[in-house]
C-alpha cells in the first residue's frame, strides 16, 4: 500500500458511511453501471446527482472544467473537491479559480496535513524524487480520504482511451477500497468528445495543454510529451509508475 516505503501511516476500512449501507452502495452501483452503459454524461450525472443529493461530489484536477461543467448543469451547487498539493503549476490553480468564479459549483480546496516545508523537514527535500508514492500518498490520497467522508458517491473525469490501465472504467462502480459509489460520466468519451465539448460550451481549460503538456499533475512530476507518446508518458517520467494511487 501506499506509504509503505517510509513507514507512514496507511489507510486502513474505507471512510465512514454516515449515509447508505456499503451493500446498498454495492448494488446500487452495480444495478447503475449496467442501466447507463452507453448514456449521455448529463444523464449519468443525473443519477448521481438525484439518487445521492448533497452525499455526492465531483473531484476536478482542473485539467480542465468539462466533468465539472457537465455536472453543474443537472446538479447546480454541486460540491467540486480540488486537492490542493501545494506543488501545482500556476495555470492549474488559475483553472480552479476561474471554475470557482464563474460555474455554479463550491468549489473546496483540500490540502495536505503538512505543507511542503513541513514534509520536507520530516521526509526529506524532494520527496517527489525519491519515493513518489510516498509524496502522493501525503500530498494526494490521504487529502482524498477525509474529503469524500462527507460523501457517498463520487465523479471523476477518468476515459477509457487515456491510458491502458484506463481501458475498461466503467460508467458507476463501487469503490470498495472507499466503501463508495465512483462515477465516471465521461468514461466512454474520445479527445475528440472532449474537445467539442470544450468549443461549444466555452469551459476553461489549462493553458499547459497549448504548451506540449498532455497530462497535467502537479510541476516536479509532470513534463511535456513528444509526438506520439502516451498522453500519460509525461507523468512520473523517471519511474514505472503512471496512477497517483487516487484512481487504484
Amino acid at each position: 500500500m501506499k506509504g509503505a516505503a517510509l513507514g507512514l501511516v496507511t489507510l486502513g476500512s474505507p471512510a465512514t458511511t454516515i449515509g447508505r449501507d456499503p451493500e446498498e452502495l454495492r448494488r446500487l452501483a452495480e444495478d447503475a453501471g449496467r442501466e447507463l452503459e452507453g448514456a449521455p454524461a448529463e444523464e449519468i450525472a443525473r443519477w448521481a446527482a438525484e439518487t445521492f443529493g448533497d452525499r455526492f461530489c465531483v473531484t476536478s484536477s482542473m485539467a480542465d472544467a468539462v466533468l465539472a461543467h457537465i455536472v453543474s448543469r443537472v446538479a447546480p451547487g454541486v460540491d467540486v473537491v480540488f486537492l490542493d498539493t501545494g506543488l501545482h503549476f500556476p495555470e492549474t490553480l488559475r483553472v480552479r479559480d476561474t471554475v470557482a468564479a464563474t460555474l455554479p459549483v463550491n468549489v473546496r480546496s483540500i490540502r495536505p496535513r503538512l505543507t511542503v516545508g513541513q514534509q520536507d523537514g520530516e521526509y526529506g527535500p524532494r520527496l517527489f524524487n525519491k519515493s513518489p508514492d510516498d509524496c502522493c500518498f501525503l500530498r494526494k490520497v490521504e487529502p482524498l480520504e477525509r474529503a469524500l467522508a462527507d460523501y457517498d458517491a463520487w465523479a471523476a473525469g477518468l476515459r477509457r482511451d487515456e491510458s491502458p490501465t484506463r481501458a475498461n472504467t466503467p460508467v458507476v462502480a463501487f469503490d470498495a477500497k472507499r466503501g463508495k459509489v465512483k462515477v465516471h460520466p465521461i468514461a466512454a468519451w474520445s479527445q475528440a468528445d472532449v474537445d467539442a465539448y470544450i468549443s461549444r460550451w466555452n469551459v476553461p481549460v489549462n493553458e499547459l495543454f497549448k504548451k506540449g503538456y498532455t497530462s497535467i499533475g502537479c510541476w516536479p512530476c509532470t513534463r511535456r510529451t513528444k509526438a506520439g507518446e502516451d498522453p500519460r508518458a509525461g507523468r512520473w517520467a523517471m519511474f514505472e509508475k503512471t496512477e497517483c494511487g487516487l484512481h487504484t
